[in-house]
């Protein structure tokens, strides 16, 4: 039987209805299902028929404390959220990786060829010959694959969409090539390899970390070679509120200068201390020098260094309240860590756009819909692109009223947590 056949016969006789429902939730099981069908089709209609075919599935992440201090080692919280990317893949035997996608099709790219390519910075391919160099640096067999893929995760919207893309890069090669998918550790380390070193984007570890492990997850990245993880309950629905990502911005990728600035200038304050990372200098230490380090230092370097302290700790905080299912304090350090982003580590707004403020102005209208019911902070990286909520179900109307009526029809992202990281899906 043609592999196509054979998966279009597994979903009508409803045997991936189980690992759909984890991933997804029961309540889109139809449209989950729907959706795997038209991308299988669709990989037959511009492949045709495979003996091999296999479907990786890798989801976006929401952030939920822990803003820009994994590249200093600090702690960070997230949960994998059910927007995902999914590929329908088959191996070949010619070297070469051909992707059909709405967004970004590749075609015939040689994965033999691990050059950097200066305009392919920022991009798709530049991705996907990182990822290959890496598992080739880890020793790991590759080859040659065509793909259909199809994502549900925004571009821009802070769900770490090119964290989403490396972990799926990861699983479908180790999956097609290696027998099975690499533990979620190395799956992440090979994504933050391919995007610090061949995308240009100086990334610390959570964002890759969070996609590969599955539902919400403290990470302390004291020592990222060997990170502390420890699994956190999700009691929003027992809170009888809704966690939103509010698009009201633009995408990141002409801010790359503004991004690069917060780690370099983080280092900068360290190895005033002598050390290379924040997270080895003392706080207190820190906070006794900061009259002598401004005149070594700017303003904004020694500002950033405090959201750092700041934050690592609220990280263990906003951990304990999702532990204890407590509300009122998680609501309490969600707006916490959204004042310290705004105020002292300053990616509310790019410097270059002195105008932009659509993130200020989406978490002044989520301050006046939600003040004393819930909460709000930047999401991601900042500058531009989304915020997070916390809304009340009472309120939902209401926040979907004024935010939408500012920032348009389909700007709030109503998420659910997937308990379920970068994974291969099989009856």
């Amino acid at each position: 039987m043609a592999a196509t056949k054979e998966w279009l016969n597994q979903l009508a006789a409803d045997a991936l209805d189980e690992p759909l429902s984890r991933l997804y939730g029961e309540e889109v099981l139809p449209m989950a299902k729907e959706r795997l069908r038209r991308t299988i089709c669709q990989f037959t209609e511009v492949y045709g028929e495979r003996e091999e075919l296999r479907v990786f599935s890798a989801p976006g992440r929401t952030e939920l404390c822990g803003n820009h201090i994994d590249h200093q080692h600090g702690r960070g919280l997230a949960a994998t959220v059910t927007l995902d990317k999914l590929a329908v893949a088959a191996p070949n035997r010619e070297n070469r990786v051909s992707i059909w996608s709405p967004s970004h099709p590749i075609r015939n790219l040689d994965c033999r060829d691990l050059s950097h390519h200066e305009a392919e910075w920022g991009h798709s391919p530049s991705l996907i010959r990182g990822i290959y160099a890496a598992f080739l640096r880890a020793g790991r067999a590759v080859g040659g694959f065509d793909a259909v893929t199809d994502s549900v995760v925004p571009a821009g919207s802070g769900l770490s969409s090119s964290a989403s893309i490396e972990i799926l890069l990861g699983a479908l090669l180790s999956g097609l090539y290696g027998g099975e998918l690499l533990p979620p550790l190395k799956l992440a380390e090979i994504g933050q390899y391919a995007e610090n070193c061949y995308y240009g984007k100086p990334s610390g570890l959570l964002d890759q970390l969070s996609c590969a492990l599955g539902g919400v997850q403290l990470v302390d990245l004291k020592n990222p070679a060997a990170p502390a993880i420890e699994s956190s309950p999700a009691p929003f629905p027992e809170w009888k509120m809704a966690l939103y990502v509010v698009y009201a911005g633009k995408s990141h990728s002409d801010l790359k200068e503004d991004f690069a600035a917060i780690p370099n200038e983080m280092r900068r304050v360290a190895n005033a201390f002598g050390k290379e990372y924040l997270r080895d200098v003392e706080e207190e230490e820190f906070y006794a020098s900061i009259g002598a380090l401004r005149g070594r230092l700017p303003d904004r370097a020694i500002l950033r260094a405090m959201h750092f302290f700041e934050e690592n700790r609220r990280v263990l905080t906003m951990a304990k309240a999702l532990r204890e299912k407590d509300k009122t304090a998680y609501c309490r350090e969600m707006i916490a860590s959204g004042q310290s982003s705004f105020c002292r580590l300053q990616n509310i707004f790019p410097l270059s756009e002195p105008e932009e403020r659509s993130i200020a102005l989406a978490l002044a209208l989520s301050e006046q819909v939600l003040a004393g019911a819930g909460g709000w902070r930047v999401h991601g990286g900042g500058f531009s692109g989304t915020i997070q909520a916390l809304v009340p179900y009472a309120l939902e109307k209401d926040f979907l009223r004024v935010l939408e009526g500012v920032f348009g029809t389909g700007s709030c992202y109503r998420l659910r947590i997937r308990p379920v990281g970068g994974a291969e899906i099989t009856a």
